[in-house]
């Protein structure tokens, strides 16, 4: 596979990955992890799979100030612009634009593709040739393409894409207009959009040149563009703070993809999952007879069906589990955590209880 010297990659890896407790910490956040149990983590999944697709020195990473050593453990010999360190966490759109800012000072003729630092892909070579037809579309026409994947069920985690029947281009039958972006929509709205067939889901992963990103920007959130675009590697951390700090905080997809009228959509022909929750995760494995998927631990299971377990890789430890239907058992080296599936959302509040306990018993 050739690469091509002006292709750029922003990876954004700044998420504390709260939702994947007691596994992943506000310390040790879930793009750090090997979350999947392949030997890798999704970070250094991400960033290895970006490499067969533009020059290694072109991918750059943003993520909080707080993790920034982290990135360099993981992915070692990395240039001083490959990590850009955020001192606030202020959603996607600020990330994008720091990170364009820096790569236009490089390399003004770049073509940016954007991606999350911590979704699964399956069957990499689809996905690889679906991103080579997505940039040689931009160099031709001043869009912006998102990557759009089938829903196979109506999940309210993700956001919906919403397209035109009719292709692009004569000769790309899987590129499509988009109509709409809906941000996590409820479940009835969600099945609606599912029987539709005019929907994906969104793979939160865009590609554009970067005269067209600075444009949407100027046109769409200019207070972003004003403050960012005049930054750089050298800007100094107390500057990047006032920015940080006085900037809105909006994602990409609400701040520019909802209102600009240049957004494509390509139709996946990849496995995708944005690995958000616990029962992402168990959609993501192959179960059992039993509809279990066990992932790390020594773990051995009686009458027990339809449940997640993931366990740290010690050998010491041994897990039996006994009677459950439809759970979630997940460790990490000081917390169990043992909650019904269909209660997935209380897992936020558990963990901040957990740590609320915490620090009065340390008081």
């Amino acid at each position: 596979m050739t690469l091509t010297k002006h292709l750029w990659c922003i990876i954004m890896a700044g998420g504390i990955g709260s939702r994947f407790w007691p596994v992943s910490r506000t310390d040790n956040p879930k793009q750090f992890i090997d979350i999947t149990g392949v030997g890798q983590s999704m970070l250094q999944l991400t960033f290895h799979r970006f490499e067969k697709l533009c020059p290694r020195q072109n991918i750059v990473i943003v993520t909080g100030e707080q993790y920034a050593d982290r990135v360099r453990e993981q992915i070692p010999s990395l240039l001083p612009y490959q990590v850009l360190a955020e001192p606030l966490r202020r959603n996607t759109a600020p990330c994008v634009a720091y990170a364009a800012s820096v790569i236009g000072q490089i390399d003004p003729d770049a073509t940016l593709i954007v991606s999350p630092s911590d979704h699964a892909i399956f069957r990499e070579e689809k996905f690889l040739s679906d991103l080579q037809q997505a940039v040689q579309t931009v160099a031709m026409n001043d869009w912006i393409i998102t990557l759009g994947a089938h829903p196979v069920r109506p999940d309210t985690s993700y956001g919906y894409i919403q397209f035109r029947d009719e292709p692009s281009l004569p000769l790309a039958h899987n590129l499509h207009k988009v109509v709409t972006f809906t941000e996590k929509p409820p479940v009835e709205m969600a099945r609606q959009f599912i029987a539709s067939g005019e929907f994906f889901w969104n793979a939160g992963i865009f590609v554009w040149q970067l005269p067209v990103l600075r444009k949407a920007y100027q046109t769409f959130l200019p207070q972003i563009a004003d403050a960012f675009f005049n930054l750089g590697l050298g800007t100094p951390w107390e500057e990047l703070e006032q920015v940080y700090s006085q900037c809105e905080a909006i994602s990409v997809d609400n701040g520019i993809m909802e209102k600009a009228d240049n957004v494509h959509v390509l139709a996946a022909s990849f496995g995708w999952s944005d690995v958000e929750t616990w029962e992402s995760l168990y959609d993501v494995f192959r179960h059992d007879a039993n509809g279990n998927t066990v992932l790390g631990g020594n773990v051995f299971t009686y009458d027990t069906r339809n449940c997640l377990v993931v366990m740290p890789n010690e050998e010491d430890k041994t897990v039996v589990l006994e009677g459950l239907d439809g759970y979630i058992v997940a460790a990490s080296s000081d917390t169990l955590m043992v909650c019904r599936r269909k209660n997935e959302e209380q897992i936020v509040k558990f963990a901040s209880d957990v740590e609320l306990k915490k620090l009065i018993d340390n008081k």
